[in-house]
């Protein structure tokens, strides 16, 4: 059975190397976000992007409960990201990421994201005050 509820959402870059850093990427993942919420495929509540990873906390939509939209979401901004480093002639950095897998070219996040369903409100609340002291405690803000 499938839980449709609020989840804490994870998603790590590869070897925890600091992919996110540049602004042009921070900003692949702020419009996918905003493609699934104008979209009504999800629901979202709290987000940051680290220059390493990132944590949400979203909820899929009716109509999505039986897709994977995590997995739409990693594979869609791995290739914008893809894209953006090739069309700005960053093969070097690229090459840090090539796959030694025989399923990709790259890869940009670790395999397995981390996910946790919210069951009751303080629990939500706590990964809040958590995603937003995120960049608090790395000295960001």
């Amino acid at each position: 059975m499938q839980n449709d509820g609020i989840a804490f959402f994870t998603a790590t870059c590869l070897k925890w190397q600091h992919l996110l850093f540049h602004d042009s990427r921070k900003q692949i993942v702020l419009d996918s976000l905003e493609f699934l919420v104008t979209e009504n495929r999800i629901w979202l509540y709290a987000f940051v992007i680290m220059s390493n990873h990132i944590h949400l906390l979203w909820r899929k939509k009716e109509k999505w409960i039986e897709k994977d939209v995590q997995l739409m979401f990693l594979r869609y901004t791995a290739q914008q990201i893809k894209f953006q480093m090739i069309d700005s002639n960053q093969s070097s950095e690229l090459a840090l990421y090539k796959s030694t897998q025989g399923d990709r070219d790259f890869h940009f996040w670790k395999r397995k994201p981390y996910k946790a369903e919210m069951y009751n409100r303080k629990v939500a609340t706590q990964k809040v005050d958590y995603i937003h002291y995120n960049p608090v405690k790395a000295g960001l803000c």
